[in-house]
């Protein structure tokens, strides 16, 4: 396994020409295929992505060539692994602009988004303990700070910031949802305050499709002197993201749903920041000096927050997954994806269909929750499937922004890369089935 080993800058590489998306669906061979005696419509990339054929070889290739432990061991199977690690790591940063010098030190490799927030929290956990020293005394939180998120949040950034409130003794905080779901921002300075601590919020919610405007809470944010943490997960895939233009503090993701494989995924880190904040996983391979009657020595970032054995694998193929949407460019992905989200959005047109979020294509991704009047979420799905389409049914494991919304669940069609206007038609013809078949 080879790697070209000049390192473009953030925009190289994206295409100026047309792009080809009946081609790049040809990538996809799990989508052809019939279920149920049907042609398979995949419309749940919101919950996970499809995988193209190069980073299903890339991962194979791995074990099947230079599998070994990275960062330890002199042999040289060891030294080709690392390299592809490092190399995978550095397309990582590319996609999102983050720095990919010096080992691309402001990329921390995670379990995944989940992985990620919940390693985060726990860290500042730490420093509210005292751990890291005189620099990490500014994550530190107490009784009267408090953290604030969204009703929009995934449990995900919901439930471990809830919990860092919880032992530290902070109070959390929430910004309010418009009547169509997007995140609030016009009483930003009455929820953010001088007490704010820590801002966690979506870049764009998995429910709503709706992007959060993420530069007026970031700004909010740093005037009270709070850190930003940003959930990607749902952006990185869609759009262009570009971490120092947004100037967030931390970043997480997962590789999965950005094409990449199961098991991995990805915290950026403002490297001052990673400097001072103290690990919130411990073993080896993230420190420099041991001792049986004294704290240990951490390595530098981003090792020391990569206790034990990393899924090397699936790094590699993540940056084979990293680079290959940069080859396609982010522009055309989210222009391909917005003509499909036009048309995802006439389901409200159908009668007793009511979407839940943006109604027109406006600083929104295509991923469109809805609900059916008189029919079960899970019917709907259940319905679809037997049509050879794949939905999301449930609360999406955001069940506050459905209650905004008087919810307790909805059904949820999400697009990516490989979708093309043909599924948007069976899927648009299958769902207006629905309410005569279950109703009569």
């Amino acid at each position: 396994m080879t790697h070209n080993t000049q390192q473009p800058q953030p925009n190289e590489g994206e295409r100026q020409t047309p792009v080809d998306f009946e081609a790049i669906r040809a990538q996809f061979p799990i989508l052809d295929q019939k279920i149920h005696g049907h042609p398979f419509v995949y419309l749940d990339s919101g919950a996970t992505a499809q995988k193209p054929e190069c980073v299903v070889e890339a991962e194979s290739e791995f074990y099947r060539t230079i599998n070994a432990g990275v960062h330890r061991g002199a042999h040289e199977l060891a030294a080709r692994s690392t390299e592809a690690f490092e190399y995978a790591r550095a397309q990582v940063a590319r996609l999102v602009n983050a720095n990919a010098e010096e080992g691309s030190e402001e990329i921390v490799v995670t379990q995944g988004a989940t992985g990620g927030l919940n390693e985060l929290a726990i860290a500042f956990g730490n420093a509210s303990l005292g751990r890291g020293g005189e620099a990490a005394k500014r994550f530190a939180l107490k009784p009267g700070d408090e953290i604030v998120v969204s009703k929009a949040e995934h449990h995900s950034v919901l439930l471990p910031f809830q919990e860092l409130a919880a032992r530290t003794g902070a109070t959390l905080r929430w910004l309010d949802l418009t009547p169509d779901g997007r995140v609030r921002t016009d009483n930003v300075e009455d929820v953010i305050t001088e007490r704010t601590k820590i801002v966690a919020v979506t870049h764009i919610s998995n429910v709503t499709g709706a992007i959060t405007d993420i530069p007026t809470l970031v700004r909010r944010a740093h005037e009270v002197g709070a850190l930003f943490v940003l959930d990607a997960c749902q952006s990185i895939p869609h759009i262009r993201v570009d971490v120092k233009a947004l100037d967030v503090d931390f970043a997480c993701w997962s590789a999965h749903k950005m094409y990449g494989p199961t098991g991995v995924g990805f915290l950026y880190g403002k490297r001052e920041l990673l400097e001072a904040l103290p690990p919130a996983f411990f073993g080896g391979s993230m420190v420099e000096l041991a001792w049986m009657d004294k704290p240990a020595q951490y390595m530098e970032p981003p090792a020391r927050f990569e206790a034990g054995t990393q899924p090397v694998a699936q790094v590699v193929a993540a940056g084979v997954a990293a680079e290959w949407m940069m080859a396609i460019g982010m522009d055309a992905i989210a222009e391909h994806e917005r003509m499909l989200t036009r048309k995802l959005l006439t389901i409200g047109d159908i009668p007793g269909f009511r979407i839940l979020g943006p109604t027109d294509e406006t600083d929104r991704i295509g991923t469109v929750a809805f609900d059916v009047e008189g029919v079960h979420p899970h019917d709907v799905g259940q319905f679809a499937d037997s049509q050879g389409i794949a939905i999301r049914v449930g609360h999406h494991c955001a069940q506050p922004v459905h209650r905004h919304f008087g919810l307790y669940a909805s059904n949820r069609v999400s697009c990516g890369v490989y979708n093309n206007l043909d599924d948007v038609d069976r899927l648009l013809e299958t769902l207006g089935k629905v309410r005569g078949f279950f109703l009569g």
